[in-house]
């Protein structure tokens, strides 16, 4: 009876040990796949990466409560901005989005894959919706026009600096002038909504800092399941 069960236990170790090494193998592959295509494996979470987005919100809120700013930024705007305006701020604020699809078209590739990027950008999307149309029917702060009461945050920098995120996290190691494309594209755009007498500057700061994390996040607690099916199956 005893050598029945030492078998069955061995047998039991050894698969143990092949289900360690198919990981091991798959792991590597994962790894040189991004290494053949000249990027790195997908980045994970590490505190560092909330400090940008949290020193923009943190900023954004001190000047949205100081009516003394914007009191002066009000005053700024009736004496250098009364008669400006511009629809660039509405024509600009999906390029970041657009633009991985039209480098796929071009050959240029991306760290992620398409349906993977396209998932992540998805549920970054979901995100934004929701976090954004909360915040707006929740805090009803006034836009500087008097038009209604949307201001806080500004939906157009939670949009753009989002994608603007997925530009740089895609295309950085590959384009190392890309994440300054990419949020210089997004500070104009912010800086368009300002010109326009749509938002304050702290409503634009918060939606940028939340628009940069809400992105993180989808990378973040993505899994790359069609990625990785493609590749193994």
């Amino acid at each position: 009876m005893g050598l029945p069960l030492a078998g069955l236990h061995g047998q039991t170790v050894v698969d143990h040990t092949d289900t360690a090494r198919i990981t091991a193998i798959a792991t590597m592959t994962d790894t040189a796949s991004y290494g053949r295509a000249g990027f790195s494996a997908p980045s994970a979470f590490s505190p560092r990466q909330l400090i940008t987005p949290g020193v923009l919100i943190g900023a954004g809120i001190a000047m949205d409560l100081n009516q003394g700013f914007k009191n002066a930024q009000l005053r700024f705007q009736k004496a250098h901005l009364k008669d400006f305006h511009t629809a660039a701020d509405n024509i600009l604020l999906y390029l970041p989005a657009a633009i991985p699809y039209g480098l796929d078209l071009l050959g240029v590739p991306s760290k992620t894959d398409v349906l993977n990027r396209t998932a992540i950008l998805i549920k970054a999307e979901m995100m934004l919706t929701a976090t954004g149309y909360l915040l707006k029917h929740t805090v009803h702060e006034w836009r500087p026009d008097g038009s209604n009461r949307y201001s806080f945050p500004s939906g157009h920098s939670l949009q753009v600096f989002a994608t603007a995120t997925l530009l740089s996290e895609e295309y950085r190691e590959r384009y190392k002038w890309m994440p300054y494309a990419a949020y210089g594209l997004a500070t104009g755009v912010g800086l368009l909504r300002v010109a326009n007498n749509k938002h304050y500057i702290g409503d634009v700061l918060v939606g940028a800092g939340l628009g940069i994390l809400t992105m993180k996040i989808a990378y973040w607690t993505h899994h790359y399941s069609w990625h990785k099916h493609s590749r193994h199956r």
